[in-house]
């Protein structure tokens, strides 16, 4: 019989080895049909908080944050482009493309996990960012994504207009702050076994089969 599994994955939509991380598990998890069943859940962090609504460039988002020049970090980028690539997804972005405030995507993943979609919006606001170079701070496009992923949009334009769920996220990054989660993407599987970064799919698998085994 299939182990029951918890899987908290950690993260924020604007971090591409986030977008690495949940590819790789997902493919570690197709590959351990039948030996486990898990319950992944998408859990809120936002690695800039303090970001204005409307966003900055990344090429000025760069430069305050890293305190180098968007060209300065172009290894740093190719490496997880063309992990991305290796994995089925397309970033497409340059030091034009805008970087925004993620805390109501994050609302709207709070609200579609307790709908049983919240995977769907992970992957619809991650394409959305990286590839289409959309806005994912506007309302819109945000209510518009949850449709694309099976929800319904206008719960969705309910959700982000009133600040439902804005306590719920805030508490959710505390806790997992307070756990010691300070990057992402962080994967804690039952609560207990913490696997950090955009690892390969034998990574996740290996260690999945282990807790299984224990269990």
């Amino acid at each position: 019989m299939a182990k029951a599994i918890q899987i908290d994955f950690v993260s924020d939509v604007v971090c591409p080895w986030c977008v690495v991380g949940l590819r790789e598990l997902e493919r570690a998890l197709a590959n351990l049909s039948g030996v486990i069943d898990p319950k992944i859940e998408v859990q809120p962090f936002e690695l800039n908080p303090g970001m204005a609504p409307e966003g900055q460039s990344m090429g000025d988002m760069y430069l305050q944050k890293f305190g180098q020049s968007y060209e300065q970090l172009s290894e740093r980028r190719e490496a997880v482009k063309a992990r991305a690539g290796a994995v089925g997804f397309r970033i497409d972005m340059n030091a034009q493309s805008r970087i925004y405030n993620t805390h109501d995507a994050h609302r709207l993943l709070y609200w579609a996990g307790l709908e049983g979609r919240a995977v769907a919006l992970k992957h619809a606001l991650f394409k959305a960012h990286f590839s289409d170079g959309r806005s994912i701070g506007d309302h819109e496009v945000l209510a518009g994504l949850a449709e694309e992923a099976g929800l319904d949009g206008a719960k969705a334009r309910e959700v982000l207009a009133s600040g439902q769920y804005d306590q719920e996220v805030q508490v959710a990054e505390r806790d997992w702050q307070a756990a010691g989660i300070n990057s992402v993407p962080a994967v804690i599987i039952n609560r207990k076994h913490l696997i950090s970064g955009g690892q390969s799919a034998a990574v996740f698998e290996q260690a999945l089969r282990e807790i299984a085994a224990a269990t």
